[in-house]
């Protein structure tokens, strides 16, 4: 018995402290100097709540929206009972033959839409949370000719909407500058909306296995 009640009074303590207190103060202090933030750095437009900043835009059929900028590809999917997305890798190794396919497939995509050159590595591989909302600027520069076309504005209008939604490193040295997709897409749709723009050879690309549904930003 000696030592039982100091073991419960002790639980019990940790437990309103560590359940209770701390998630308390957190989310107070949080609220308090970081509200936008703490409540999921939610991106709204007409009023609505259209997606956040932190989680990328779910393509799976990229060739029926030319007129958007692609994000990476994604391995996360929706629950088809809840709708809640799962998210995480593909856990395909390096020498993985269905990595090779899916990488060939994408980079197939991106040549049908007038792509040259070298194609940056993070629009043809998966990142590791499947819910990456960034790609890096090289990425978002090789799409810009497309997206141009696809919503008949220039060029150099398209690259003003992407230098405006770049972010730098954080901390101004850590990681590279991005590109948030999402808030470039929204920007676009701003700009000067425009119906899907569908590839003639969108039929030869079939969505990836683990994908969830195509999902244009906003209506």
């Amino acid at each position: 018995m000696k030592i039982l009640r100091p073991c419960l009074v002790l639980t019990a303590l940790l437990t309103v402290v560590c359940c209770v207190v701390y998630p308390g103060v957190v989310t107070l202090v949080g609220q308090a100097l970081f509200p936008r933030a703490a409540n999921g750095s939610l991106v709204e437009q007409g009023g609505k709540v259209v997606g956040s900043e932190l989680i990328g835009q779910p393509f799976d059929r990229p060739m029926e929206h030319l007129e958007y900028f692609w994000a990476r590809p994604s391995a996360a999917s929706a629950d088809s009972a809840t709708g809640v997305l799962v998210s995480g890798g593909s856990n395909y190794g390096a020498r993985s033959a269905s990595l090779k396919d899916e990488v060939a497939q994408r980079i197939a995509a991106l040549r049908a839409t007038g792509v040259t050159g070298p194609i940056p590595v993070d629009l043809v591989t998966k990142s590791g949370s499947g819910v990456d909302p960034h790609i890096s600027v090289a990425a978002a520069e090789i799409q810009i000719p497309r997206v141009a076309k696809a919503r008949g504005m220039s060029e150099d209008a398209v690259r003003a909407l992407v230098r405006a939604h770049t972010e730098d490193p954080t901390l101004g040295f850590l990681g590279d500058s991005r590109v948030n997709v999402l808030a470039v897409n929204l920007d676009l749709d701003a700009k000067k909306r425009v119906p899907p723009v569908v590839s003639p050879v969108a039929s030869q690309f079939a969505p990836p296995p683990a994908a969830g549904s195509a999902a244009p930003p906003a209506k």
